[in-house]
C-alpha cells in the first residue's frame, strides 16, 4: 500500500499508540475526582501539558486541550468573537481557510458580525499589505492559516505578525493543523500570535484530541460548559490516555522534522521532474519555497479527480482530490476556485501529502500508475 493521503490523517506511530494502551489501562481514573486514581491522572494530565510547553518553548502562554482542530478553531473563533463583541464585531480571514474557519465566521455573519474574505495570490499566498489595507477601527480578530493544507502554501505568518505589532488591540489567530512536522516551529511560536490550534491525528497521533496555545491575557468566551475543566475554557472530562499519546507524537514530529523536510523535498521533487514535461498535467504547487514539499496539488487534465482516485486506490495507492473535511460536497474546491484556477484543473485536482512513513521509492511506483491511469482512461474514453 502506498499512502499519500497525509493531510487527511495520518497513521498513528506504533510508540504513540503503545503510549496510549498504556495510559488507558494504568490512568483511567477520571483527572477532576479526588481519589488516588483521579489524581494520577490528574498528574499524567499536568506533566502532558508541561511537556508540551516545553517542546514549544512556551514562556507566557498555556495549552488548552481539545477534541482537535475543528472544535479548536470554533473555540478561538466564535470564543473571541463573543468575549469582544462589544469591542469590535469585524473579522479578517483568508477564503482559502479550512471549513472550520469559514463556517465558523459564516455563523457570526447571522449575529451581526462583519467579515472580510482576503483572496490570495496566484501562487495561494496571502498578500500581508492587503492584510493590513483591510484593517478597521473595529477589527478585533484576524485568522489565518499557516499552511493551505490543499496547495501547501505557506502563509506569510511572520509577516502579519509585525503587521499587527502596530495593532495591539486584533486577537491574531493562525489554524497551524497543516504546519507540524513541516520543519515550521518558528511560524507558529511567533508572540504575537494569541492563539494557535492543532489536532492530534495529522502527526501520527489519535483521533479526537488536539490542543489550543492561548495568549492567558485575551479573554475567551468558553463554548462548551461543565465541570470547568480546561481552566474553564473548554469543559468536559480530559483525554488522558490520548493527550499523553499526542504528547509523544508531538515530540517524534519535531524531532524528525529536519530528516523528513529533506525526504519530502526529495520526492517533490521526483514528482515534479515527471509533472513539468508531461502536457496533460497542471502543476498547482510548483517548485517554491513558498510550499511545503510534503503537500503537492496538481490535476490530470481531462480526467475528472474523483475518477483518478478510485483509478488508483485500485492499485492500493491512496491520494486524495481536496480536503478530506470538504470533499463529499462534489464541489470545485474552494482554495483552487480562489486562485482562480480554471475550471479544467478544478475537475482534475488531486492532492499527494507525504508522510514520515513514506518512502523514496513510492513516489516513482506512484508516477508509474499514473502513467498507466491516463493510458487506461484514455482506452475507456
Amino acid at each position: 500500500m502506498i499512502y499519500f493521503d497525509n493531510s487527511a490523517t495520518t497513521p498513528i506511530a506504533p510508540e504513540v499508540l503503545e503510549t496510549y494502551v498504556t495510559v488507558s489501562k494504568k490512568f483511567f481514573g477520571n483527572p477532576s475526582s479526588l481519589n488516588k486514581l483521579g489524581l494520577e491522572a490528574a498528574e499524567v494530565l499536568k506533566v502532558s501539558r508541561q511537556q508540551l510547553k516545553d517542546l514549544l518553548n512556551l514562556k507566557t502562554k498555556e495549552i488548552i486541550f481539545t477534541s482537535g482542530g475543528s472544535e479548536g478553531d470554533n473555540l478561538v473563533i466564535k470564543g473571541v468573537a463573543l468575549a469582544r463583541k462589544i469591542s469590535g464585531n469585524h473579522i479578517i480571514v483568508s477564503s482559502i481557510e479550512h471549513a472550520a474557519v469559514l463556517e465558523a465566521v459564516k455563523q457570526l455573519e447571522k449575529y451581526g458580525f462583519e467579515i472580510t474574505y482576503l483572496k490570495p495570490n496566484k501562487l495561494g499566498q496571502i498578500d500581508p499589505k492587503k492584510l493590513a489595507e483591510a484593517i478597521r477601527p473595529n477589527t478585533t480578530l484576524i485568522s489565518i492559516m499557516a499552511v493551505n493544507n490543499e496547495t501547501g502554501a505557506i502563509q506569510p505568518i511572520s509577516e502579519i505578525a509585525e503587521i499587527l505589532q502596530d495593532h495591539p488591540q486584533i486577537v491574531f489567530h493562525v489554524d497551524a493543523v497543516q504546519a507540524v512536522g513541516k520543519n515550521l516551529e518558528k511560524l507558529y511560536s511567533n508572540p504575537r500570535i494569541d492563539f494557535a490550534t492543532f489536532s492530534g491525528h495529522k502527526f501520527q497521533g489519535p483521533r479526537g484530541v488536539g490542543f489550543i496555545i492561548y495568549n492567558p491575557d485575551r479573554h475567551l468566551e468558553p463554548l462548551i460548559n461543565g465541570g470547568g475543566q480546561e481552566k474553564n475554557l473548554r469543559s468536559g472530562t480530559e483525554n488522558t490516555p490520548a493527550i499523553a499519546a499526542m504528547v509523544k507524537a508531538f515530540r517524534i514530529s519535531l524531532e524528525g522534522s529536519i530528516e523528513n523536510h529533506k525526504k519530502y523535498q526529495k520526492m517533490k521533487n521526483i514528482l515534479l521532474d515527471f509533472l513539468k514535461d508531461d502536457p496533460d498535467f497542471c502543476l498547482v504547487s510548483k517548485d517554491s519555497s513558498i510550499y511545503t514539499p510534503s503537500i503537492i496539488s496538481f490535476a490530470v487534465l481531462g480526467i475528472k479527480g474523483e475518477t483518478a482516485v478510485h483509478y488508483l486506490e485500485k492499485k492500493n495507492i491512496y491520494i486524495s482530490t481536496t480536503s478530506a473535511c470538504s470533499s463529499q460536497n462534489n464541489k470545485p474546491s474552494h482554495v483552487l476556485a480562489s486562485m482562480n484556477l480554471p475550471d479544467e484543473v478544478l475537475k482534475g485536482a488531486l492532492r499527494v501529502s507525504l508522510g514520515s512513513q513514506n518512502m523514496l521509492s513510492e513516489m516513482q511506483s506512484f508516477i508509474n500508475a499514473l502513467k498507466q491511469m491516463k493510458e487506461d482512461i484514455k482506452v475507456i474514453n
